[in-house]
């Protein structure tokens, strides 16, 4: 069966979780896996010599636990997770996984079908870390969360466009062509937002 496998990662309180439901809101048979669903036990996470604990690492997420998440959905991807749409046998199945860490664990290297790396200025990054406790800093409607989805939902349904004159298994196809990475503006609310987009053919 032709899959399509999403990634969205960058800093923390950049906008991923937003975006990922935003586009499985639009896109038809899409499932989301999000990597803050698998943070081990606070009694497990290590602490600095500050005694600050250690979220922002890889070793504070079950990624084996994630890996399983991901790898039952490939094989089972109608049935696996459940989607705010309705299903059509017609369309390819979409999983988007959205995570800060997803880049740095090498296993998941070979599953993409289009990554996107969500980058934005480091002052409004501490803004929204500052207030992120207080009030949802990502209020639909606003134009940089706008720009930002109408921009990733334009570049997807192209690509899946594509992918319906092609197949893409996961099981036999664990080595895709390496590509370089794309970077393109957007200018939104909270100034610039960089966006470096990995193709994978």
């Amino acid at each position: 069966m032709k899959t399509f496998v999403i990634g969205i990662s960058g800093v923390t309180n950049g906008g991923k979780t937003t975006l990922a439901k935003n586009l499985q809101k639009r896109l038809q048979n899409c499932s989301v896996i999000s990597q803050d669903d698998f943070f081990k036990p606070e009694s497990e996470i290590r602490t600095d010599e500050n005694g600050f604990l250690q979220y922002d690492v890889l070793e504070a997420l079950n990624m084996e636990k994630m890996m399983s998440a991901i790898s039952y959905w490939m094989e089972s991807p109608a049935y696996s997770l459940p989607s705010t749409n309705e299903r059509s046998l017609e369309e390819i199945p979409i999983l988007i996984i959205e995570g800060f860490l997803l880049f740095n664990y090498k296993p998941l290297d070979t599953i993409w079908n289009r990554s996107y790396f969500l980058t934005i200025p480091y002052e409004e990054c501490k803004r929204r870390r500052r207030v992120c406790q207080l009030l949802d800093v990502y209020l639909d409607g606003t134009k940089s969360e706008k720009d930002l989805f109408s921009q990733v939902y334009e570049d997807l349904i192209q690509e899946l466009a594509k992918q319906k004159d092609q197949t893409v298994h996961f099981a036999s196809d664990r080595n895709p062509p390496k590509s370089g990475l794309s970077r393109k503006e957007l200018q939104g609310g909270g100034g610039f937002r960089l966006i470096w987009i990995k193709e994978h053919k």
